[in-house]
């Protein structure tokens, strides 16, 4: 009988073991880009990048005759509720392809791309941008999202990815024209959480700048991130986050430098910047924030900021060398705020749903760069 109840109790052992680990791989594998949340991610902007309502106008009305429908104004970028929106769910869509080419729902990813990134449909765009009312249209959150896009498309070999990307040089090339032109007047940097912050708007810029190779778009940006954070000590951190803020203000800005300075300046930078971030401090930015309601279209920001902070942290991380101390203890503050999230991406409604995939699919392509 003891014997019975010692081989019990080892196989009860071995069972739970065997469900701790089976949890743990479940978990990982959620944290990871992977064929299954692939197409999930990408359903999400399907179900919307073809949907023109509803939709959230950013349109300034000139006269009474100004009152085109929205697929008129942007018949490239007309669904998923508002222009940004859908131009980060193309990107989304494109990098899965170009990770994923085999996934099941390619084709109809293709065949949805070929119908809205057409030469004509963002030649029209870029005429858009020409209007006087649009000056200030989508600065700079709308405008750093388009170059992401073009980013993705820019060293894909593949023939669709080819033909788009020729197609969207003129909308691409109105917009780093507007970066060339507003930066050296934006004499102060906007620090809100939710679209005109100063900081994303540039780092994804000079990820494109990067990539494409865009030599006096890079030095501009360079410059005018030390103009405006350099000097930056102390980050009021204690004030995150905002009831609607989807990036972080002290993150997205230590994002951002970790690209423009050296590293070792940079870690003297983020001392200052942020003290003691590498020992889990200051504790409001490690901690996952709550989101009381999925259905309020402001309140469900907090999700992205969950997102958004996941990146920012992962970025950080990846200044550090893989067995450093610091480096866990950040990447796993990241990974806190993914799983705070991830699970609530598909909530069922559509003002999450329709830009929240994105955001998870660029948190976890920074996890894994």
């Amino acid at each position: 009988m003891k014997l019975q109840r010692i081989y019990f109790i080892n196989f009860f052992v071995c069972i739970m073991s065997l469900n701790v680990s089976a949890q743990e791989k479940s978990e990982k594998d959620a944290l990871q880009l992977n064929t299954i949340n692939a197409v999930h991610f990408a359903d999400l902007a399907m179900n919307c990048i073809q949907q023109p309502y509803p939709y959230k106008s950013g349109h300034v009305i000139q006269d009474t005759t100004d009152n085109e429908l929205p697929v008129e104004m942007h018949p490239s970028f007309y669904g998923c509720f508002d222009w940004h929106s859908s131009v980060h769910g193309h990107w989304m869509l494109v990098r899965l392809l170009k990770l994923f080419p085999g996934m099941d729902n390619a084709q109809s990813i293709r065949d949805a791309l070929h119908a809205n990134l057409t030469k004509k449909n963002l030649d029209l765009e870029a005429a858009y941008f020409r209007r006087t009312g649009a000056k200030s249209f989508e600065r700079t959150y709308g405008w750093a999202w388009l170059l992401k896009l073009v980013e993705e498309l820019h060293d894909w070999d593949d023939p669709d990815g080819v033909n788009w990307r020729t197609n969207i040089n003129n909308l691409e090339k109105i917009i780093v024209q507007k970066y060339i032109d507003f930066l050296p007047k934006q004499d102060y940097p906007i620090r809100t959480g939710e679209h005109p912050n100063t900081a994303f708007g540039l780092t994804f810029a000079w990820d494109y700048a990067i990539k494409t190779g865009n030599d006096s778009l890079k030095i501009l940006i360079e410059k005018r991130a030390q103009d405006y954070y350099l000097k930056d000590q102390n980050c009021p951190a204690s004030w995150e986050p905002g009831g609607a803020d989807f990036l972080s203000p002290c993150l997205e800005e230590a994002d951002l430098m970790r690209r423009i300075l050296p590293i070792k300046e940079y870690w003297d930078w983020l001392h200052h910047f942020l003290p003691g971030i590498e020992e889990a401090k200051p504790l409001n930015l490690y901690k996952p924030v709550n989101v009381s309601d999925r259905t309020d279209p402001k309140i469900v920001h907090l999700d992205g900021l969950n997102l958004s902070r996941a990146w920012c942290l992962f970025g950080i991380r990846n200044t550090l060398y893989s067995k450093d101390d610091k480096a866990t203890i950040i990447e796993q503050a990241a990974d806190t705020h993914l799983k705070a999230t991830l699970p609530y991406i598909s909530s069922g409604d559509y003002v999450g749903e329709h830009w929240l995939g994105s955001f998870a699919v660029y948190a976890l392509s920074v996890k894994n760069q």
